[in-house]
């Protein structure tokens, strides 16, 4: 029996534009009346919708359908199905991770109030880190635009820090020398399964850290007293700074039209 697109798609109950869409991809293939140039759907046709849709509701690519419909010997459904459930799977697997990320930020979110300016012993992992900044100047980065996309496309698993040089922190002066720039973790990397292009990237190897969480200053660069109560601690604590000083943005926050920044402070201790 043949049926106007109206009435197949109606019995089928899939709309118009999608019928369309699967006959473009030469999954139905309606008689074309030449009395009045309507196209007409049989049964098979019927039957090969639903067979397409059913392996479209596997996640399975609707040109990859497509050729399933026209030729579909078990071990070429059965590669279909299972780089389906391979995608499916990594998915998950992000979803996962980043559902763990949110729980992370969450507690953080919850509790940074309270743990302001409180100096306790944590580990740093690893980082990856491309500077894009003197101070608060962003830099010419011409030649390092694929890594900075990768490391953007990567978000919420990168973030931006900064970096201040152990020789620089120890000394005297008043002032501190830093630069910004975006920054993801080595455990990250490896559980992403990430190519890091090499060369471009510097490295901050892992360490146990004095770490404080503060809030940024008003002013455009910030100096050392903003940190004196983390060299106080460190005093203290009879501790020396071991490697580059390392500063986290957590998050900002806007509140009466008045703009504050949480910074995560990562001093390298031995």
């Amino acid at each position: 029996m043949n049926y106007c697109i109206g009435e197949f798609s109606s019995l089928l109950g899939i709309s118009r534009d999608t019928l369309r869409l699967y006959e473009k991809h030469d999954i139905v293939k309606p008689m074309k009346d030449e009395n009045n140039n309507y196209r007409y759907f049989n049964d098979l046709d019927a039957r090969d919708m639903l067979m397409s849709r059913w392996y479209r509701s596997l996640q399975i690519p609707l040109q990859d359908v497509a050729q399933l419909i026209k030729e579909s010997p078990l071990e070429m459904i059965l590669d279909s199905v299972e780089e389906s459930r391979s995608q499916l799977a990594e998915e998950i697997r992000r979803s996962t991770m980043l559902l763990g990320k949110l729980d992370e930020l969450a507690k953080q979110i919850q509790g940074i109030e309270g743990n302001l300016l409180q100096c306790k012993l944590k580990g740093r992992p690893g980082l990856y880190r491309i500077q894009q900044t003197d101070k608060n100047n962003l830099l010419d980065t011409k030649g390092t635009e694929g890594v900075i996309n990768t490391l953007m496309e990567w978000l919420p698993y990168t973030f931006y820090c900064f970096r201040i040089e152990r020789e620089v922190f120890v000394s005297e002066s008043f002032s501190l020398d830093y630069g910004w720039g975006l920054t993801i973790s080595e455990e990250d990397v490896r559980l992403l399964d990430i190519e890091l292009e090499e060369g471009i990237l510097e490295y901050i190897p892992p360490s146990t850290c004095l770490s404080a969480i503060i809030l940024s200053p008003n002013e455009e660069h910030f100096t050392k007293d903003v940190l004196q109560f983390m060299i106080d601690a460190l005093e203290e604590q009879e501790l020396a700074v071991a490697g580059d000083v390392t500063g986290r943005l957590m998050l900002t926050e806007k509140r009466d039209g008045a703009k504050r920044s949480y910074l995560e402070i990562l001093i390298p201790v031995e």
